[in-house]
């Protein structure tokens, strides 16, 4: 039969730990992006912004060339497509933004 030896708590924790600090480290993190307005330069979001502007931009120009017709066209389309890429942009940006 075989013999079993007994463990006391103090025999396996016989190492006291490790003496702790008293204060702790002073850690000074500055993140500026919140404040940056750099941060709003996603590729992404100017893609967008320079689609749109640039569908604005052609539609002056047909305005200016006369054809009307085409010019109520995209102003009916750009009705819709403005506020639903505005949003858009704007959900994508606070969802992507690490505050």
């Amino acid at each position: 039969m075989r013999k079993t030896k007994g463990f006391t708590f103090r025999n396996i924790f016989r190492h006291s730990p490790k003496i702790s600090l008293t204060r702790p480290r002073l850690f000074k993190a500055y993140s500026f992006v919140p404040f940056s307005p750099f941060a709003m330069l996603d590729s992404n979001i100017l893609i967008l912004g320079g689609i749109v502007l640039g569908i604005a931009i052609v539609e002056r120009i047909l305005e200016r060339w006369g054809v009307i017709d085409l010019v109520d066209q995209f102003s009916k389309v750009m009705c819709f497509i403005l506020p639903v890429t505005f949003y858009s942009a704007l959900i994508y940006f606070f969802a992507t933004f690490m505050f």
